[in-house]
C-alpha cells in the first residue's frame, strides 16, 4: 500500500474517531495568561504542548511564570510543556514610545509629553482629555527591547510573539458598554474590560516601526516569530519583505542544475514551490530577519501564498489555522488556503484566553478541519502536524 493511500480517509467514521492524542498535539498559539487561574488547569490538559504569547506590559512576566511553572522546554522532552513568546501586539503599540535618535521623554512636559505622544501615534489625532489622561504612560521602545531580549535569552527556546499589523483595530475608549459591567478579577488587567471601542487607531507608520524593531531582534537572536496581521496582508507583506531585502537566496533553475551536472539530470514536473531550486545557504549568524515566521490565524487568499514561498525567500514560513478566527463560520476562502499551503508548512492553534478543556477542544476541533480539508488519517495528520510545530519551534 502507498504512502499516499495509506494516508487517505477511507471513510466518514475514521474522521469521527477518537483523536490520537497520544502521537503528541501541540498549539501554536494560545493566550492561558489572560486568565492566570486556568494555569492548574495545564497538568491535566490532553494538548502536549501550548505556545503562550504575551502581547502588553501586564502579561510579559506571567508567560515567564507560566514557563517556569512547567520547566522550560526541549524537544525531547516526553511531557507537557510551555514555550514561552515574548512581544509587543499591534493593539498595544500606541504604548511604545521609539526613543531611538530622540531626546527627551514622553512622561515631561512640553513637546515630549504623553499627550504629544499620543497625538502624534494616533489617528485621527486625539483631542479629548478623558480619553489622553486614561492612557498609562509610554515606555521607551529601548526598555522594551531590552525587556525582550533578557526573557530570550533566559529561555533557549522562546520565540517573540504576538507581533504583527493591525489597520481594523480600534483603542478602547472610556465608556462601558453596560453600565452593570464587572470585571472578572480571573482576568489579567490591560485589556477591553468591557469598555465600548473609541474611533482611535494605531498609525500604521507607528505599528511598522515597533514591529520591524521586534523582528531586527528576533534576527539578532535567531528566534522565530509569531505575526499577526488584520486588513494588512500587503503591508504586513512589505514590512516582513523589508528585513530580508538584499539577502535573498540564490535561485537555481532546472535547467542551469542540468547544464551544470549532466551525468545527473533531474527528473519530474515543476513542483509550486520546489525546494530543489533553491541554493541553501545555512544561517548560523545574526541577520536583519528571523530564522522562521508563523502567521498565525492566517486570513490571506490563497494566491498570496507563493509571495512568502518564493525560493528566493530567507525564511522559513508557517501558517496556523484556528477555529475561532478561521472556521468560526463556514469559509470557502479558508479551505482552499489550507488546501494550498505546503503539508510541511501548516500548524494548528487555539487563539484561546484560558487553558483548560476549552482549549482542548479548540485544538481537536482545529486539527479534525484541517486532517478532512487535506485528505490525512487522523494519525498522520497529528503525526505531521506535530513535526511542522517542531520544526518552526527548534528549527
Amino acid at each position: 500500500m502507498s504512502d499516499m493511500t495509506d494516508r487517505k480517509t477511507k471513510s466518514v467514521e475514521e474522521y469521527e474517531a477518537p483523536l490520537p492524542w497520544h502521537l503528541g498535539v501541540y498549539d501554536a498559539h494560545c493566550h492561558p495568561t489572560d486568565t492566570v487561574a486556568s494555569l492548574e488547569k495545564i497538568a491535566t490538559m490532553k494538548t502536549k504542548a501550548l505556545t503562550i504569547m504575551a502581547t502588553r506590559d501586564q502579561d510579559q512576566s506571567l508567560v515567564a511564570q507560566f514557563a517556569n511553572a512547567l520547566g522550560q522546554a526541549k524537544p525531547e522532552d516526553p511531557g507537557r510543556f510551555l514555550i514561552p513568546a515574548f512581544g509587543w501586539h499591534p493593539w498595544f503599540s500606541h504604548q511604545i514610545w521609539d526613543d531611538r535618535g530622540t531626546t527627551g521623554s514622553p512622561t515631561a512636559e512640553g513637546p515630549h509629553g504623553k499627550e504629544s505622544h499620543y497625538r502624534s501615534v494616533l489617528t485621527p489625532v486625539p483631542d479629548e482629555a478623558d480619553f489622553l489622561s486614561s492612557l498609562p504612560e509610554p515606555r521607551p521602545l529601548s526598555a522594551l527591547l531590552q525587556d525582550i531580549r533578557a526573557h530570550l535569552e533566559h529561555y533557549q527556546t522562546a520565540l517573540i510573539g504576538e507581533v504583527g499589523l493591525d489597520r481594523a483595530f480600534r483603542i478602547p475608549g472610556t465608556e462601558l458598554l453596560d453600565e452593570e459591567y464587572e470585571k472578572d478579577p480571573a482576568s489579567t488587567p490591560g485589556g477591553r474590560e468591557g469598555r465600548r471601542l473609541s474611533r482611535y487607531r494605531v498609525d500604521m507608520n507607528h505599528q511598522r516601526s515597533i514591529l520591524l524593531a521586534q523582528l531586527n531582534l528576533a534576527g539578532e537572536l535567531q528566534r522565530p516569530v509569531s505575526v499577526h496581521g488584520v486588513a494588512a496582508h500587503g503591508t504586513v507583506y512589505e514590512t516582513l519583505a523589508s528585513t530580508w531585502r538584499g539577502h535573498e537566496r540564490s535561485v537555481v533553475s532546472r535547467r542551469q542544475k542540468k547544464d551544470a551536472r549532466p551525468n545527473h539530470p533531474l527528473s519530474g514536473e515543476d513542483e509550486e514551490f520546489p525546494s530543489s531550486k533553491v541554493s541553501v545557504f545555512a544561517v548560523t549568524r545574526s541577520t536583519p530577519y528571523p530564522p522562521r515566521i508563523c502567521l498565525h490565524s492566517y486570513s490571506g487568499t490563497a494566491g498570496t501564498l507563493k509571495q512568502y514561498l518564493h525560493p528566493s525567500v530567507p525564511v522559513d514560513f508557517y501558517f496556523s489555522f484556528s477555529s475561532l478566527v478561521n472556521f468560526s463560520s463556514r469559509s470557502d476562502k479558508a479551505v482552499e488556503v489550507v488546501k494550498s499551503v505546503p503539508d510541511d508548512k501548516i500548524l494548528v492553534e487555539s487563539d484561546l484566553h484560558a487553558a483548560g478543556d476549552a482549549m482542548d477542544e479548540l485544538i481537536e476541533k482545529i486539527v479534525r478541519t484541517v486532517c478532512r480539508i487535506k485528505g490525512w488519517s487522523l494519525d498522520h495528520g497529528v503525526t505531521q502536524l506535530g513535526a511542522n510545530w517542531k520544526h518552526f519551534i527548534f528549527g
